[in-house]
């Protein structure tokens, strides 16, 4: 799976390098044995944010330099939704975070846990990320929901900042990360991707990804 995503980062135009930040030596030996880059990093981190700054903090970036975080959870993500995180920072010099929502096609995935909920303001930058369903429904009328792919793109500067935030009671009631930054008044824009990407949180989407790729792989 770690060789899939790395496979598809590297083909992402908009990117000088692709490194695999981990403190695991199984996983490191894995990356290296399709020879790709590893970066080891302390086993002490709180979230995955906090490892990628440590990740650029040892390859020696520079403040304004932009870093993309794609979880290894996402083997058949879009290459090609990383320029629309990176343009969004260029367009906005203001924004130091960016991430991706798509709307939500079936049913139960809204009020599975494991699809995170996003609300935007009217100008895309996200209001709450919700493991519960968001928003509440209250006359059962047609609504539109969006879920949280998860994709970072932030500005190696803010991630300094990020990670000497203390750990927020949503971030911690609700397990995610980005709501640190939320809840500390830092703006994330949300951009709509062109496409679903399928986490694997269980065992069942091992499954779901297979079909994927292989129907990829026959599409070739």
């Amino acid at each position: 799976m770690i060789q899939h995503v790395y496979e598809r980062a590297s083909m992402c135009r908009d990117i000088a390098g692709v490194y695999v930040a981990t403190d695991n030596e199984k996983i490191a030996s894995c990356v290296k044995g399709f020879n790709g880059k590893v970066v080891m990093t302390s086993k002490e981190h709180r979230s995955g944010t906090d490892r990628i700054f440590e990740a650029g903090s040892i390859l020696g970036l520079s403040s304004e330099d932009i870093v993309i975080n794609v979880q290894g959870d996402q083997p058949v993500f879009d290459p090609a939704v990383v320029s629309l995180l990176v343009k969004a920072l260029h367009k906005d010099p203001d924004t130091s975070m960016s991430t991706l929502i798509y709307p939500i096609r079936e049913e139960k995935e809204i009020p599975d846990p494991n699809c995170v909920k996003v609300v935007t303001d009217k100008n895309g930058y996200a209001i709450y990320f919700s493991r519960s369903v968001i928003p509440y429904n209250r006359d059962g009328k047609k609504i539109n929901y969006y879920k949280h792919i998860g994709i970072y793109a932030y500005r190696m500067g803010f991630l300094k900042v990020f990670t000497q935030l203390p750990e927020g009671s949503l971030e911690r009631a609700e397990k995610l990360e980005q709501l640190r930054a939320i809840e500390n008044g830092y703006k994330i824009k949300v951009v709509m991707s062109p496409s679903d990407s399928v986490d694997v949180d269980v065992p069942q989407d091992v499954e779901k990804v297979e079909r994927i790729i292989c129907a990829d792989s026959s599409s070739l």
